[in-house]
């Protein structure tokens, strides 16, 4: 019988499928190029400056918490412009910018004011905190969200719906430049009522559909004004290294100042593309 076996094909066991596959191919991982990497790096550096921020507001170290918070409002514009010209911008990228956005201009300013002087207030004051870093989160998912809105005109681009994150957080540290400053402003007990007043109305401009001017097109100078724009950033610079929170402060003013203008200017184009859709109807 054994023998009869070994000599029948048909009585063989069966090989199993598995054995009968070819081999797989091994999985080959892309290198990714350093334009694309780069970008990504200077975010988690800003990231790395918005935690940064958080140790120091919790140190009672408020004006290295402010340095922080307004350098990582600087390389977080940085990165942005930088992926865009190396044309190196990816979804893994905006999803990491929004994330560190988040904790730089959501999470730092609220707290550095927390910390600062809402605490006073108690529950009113973590309140105001806890409203500034949802309307934070709010206002970058809805910006995300519109990326993918292929019906946008193509003047949308000069505006963002909303105060911008970076501006949000610089705008809302105004109570605090107004101390650190000359000035020297003393907020008693009273005045912190007036500042989380001040902070839950910049969170409702980060929430709101007001449009703010975005500048994404000064990406170009004039030749003939090249000479007047470098001596003008010279100077901020200068002034904002020997007077910051006097130069942030007046910032935040002429900022504040400029929303009635981008909003008349947004409805002009609205107006403009009403227009043209009753002359030329589809």
């Amino acid at each position: 019988m054994s023998a009869d076996r070994d000599q029948d094909p048909d009585a063989l066991e069966p090989v199993p499928s598995a054995l009968l596959r070819p081999p797989a191919r091994r999985r080959r991982f892309r290198n990714v190029p350093l334009r694309i990497v780069l970008p990504n790096l200077i975010t988690l550096l800003s990231l790395c400056l918005g935690l940064t921020a958080i140790r120091y507001a919790t140190e009672g170290s408020f004006e290295r918490a402010v340095f922080f918070i307004v350098a990582a409002a600087v390389l977080d514009g940085v990165d942005g412009r930088l992926a865009r010209a190396l044309k190196g911008t990816t979804r893994f990228g905006a999803e990491l910018d929004s994330l560190a956005d988040f904790v730089d201009f959501g999470v730092a300013p609220a707290l550095t004011l927390y910390f600062w002087n809402m605490h006073q207030m108690k529950s009113f004051g973590w309140f105001a905190a806890m409203v500034f870093a949802i309307a934070m989160a709010l206002r970058l998912a809805r910006f995300n969200a519109g990326l993918d809105d292929p019906d946008r005109p193509a003047w949308a681009s000069n505006f963002f719906t909303g105060m911008p994150a970076p501006a949000g957080a610089i705008t809302a540290l105004l109570p605090l430049y107004l101390h650190l400053s000359a000035l020297g402003w003393v907020f008693e007990r009273w005045a912190v009522a007036l500042e989380i007043a001040y902070l839950l109305g910049i969170a409702g401009l980060m929430a709101s559909a007001i449009p703010h001017f975005s500048g994404k097109s000064l990406g170009r100078v004039p030749r003939e004004q090249v000479i007047p724009v470098l001596f003008g950033v010279a100077v901020f610079v200068l002034l904002l290294a020997t007077f910051p929170m006097e130069v942030l402060a007046a910032v935040v003013i002429l900022f504040l100042a400029l929303i009635p203008f981008s909003l008349r200017s947004h409805r002009r184009y609205v107006r403009r593309d009403a227009e043209k859709a009753r002359s030329f109807p589809a």
